[in-house]
């Protein structure tokens, strides 16, 4: 599915939320169909407690980010894992995109004005999924020997690309 609008146009957190989607009380619901998110791994690596750096990667300022934005930057930052420091790291995904995009969808073009409805009812149909980020909380956790620790900076700095904002790397 393609995006119809892009990612700067939600990426600040400064709308209403609409996160409420019940299974149980449907009639309770704000959003009757929740999309579907592209963020579906959490932790990848080995997990072992004899890490000894711990690195973190964590917005300047509040951002909302989404689900596919979120994907590609643990992609890359798990291939570059992979290809080089192999079962010697543990990678982890902090946050989670609860909040709904909603689009109101307008017509364009000759004769739009007898197909579109304008503003009535402009409340808009659920396009996709963010997280909305504070400023210092950390998105990602990376944790690795000392011996390796060029390359968990690197796979952050090359995640930090995929994502709106500026970011800094910190210590856990």
């Amino acid at each position: 599915m393609a995006r119809i609008r892009s990612a700067k146009t939600c990426r600040t957190p400064n709308s209403q939320a609409w996160a409420r989607y019940s299974r149980r009380k449907p009639k309770k619901n704000y959003i009757k169909a929740l999309p579907h998110t592209s963020l579906l791994v959490f932790k990848m690596g080995k997990e072992d407690p004899n890490y000894d750096v711990k690195l973190a990667l964590v917005p300047e300022q509040e951002v909302q980010l989404r689900s596919n934005a979120l994907e590609a930057a643990r992609q890359v930052a798990n291939k570059y894992l992979e290809a080089n420091i192999l079962n010697s790291y543990f990678f982890r995904v902090l946050v989670f995109p609860h909040n709904v995009i909603r689009e109101h969808k307008m017509a364009a073009g000759a004769g739009a004005d007898r197909v579109s409805r304008g503003m009535s009812e402009a409340f808009g149909t659920p396009v996709s999924v963010a997280a909305r980020i504070k400023k210092g909380q950390p998105i990602f956790l990376l944790e690795g020997s000392n011996s390796n620790k060029k390359h968990l900076l690197e796979a952050f700095r090359r995640a930090s690309r995929k994502l709106s904002g500026t970011y800094k790397i910190r210590a856990a």
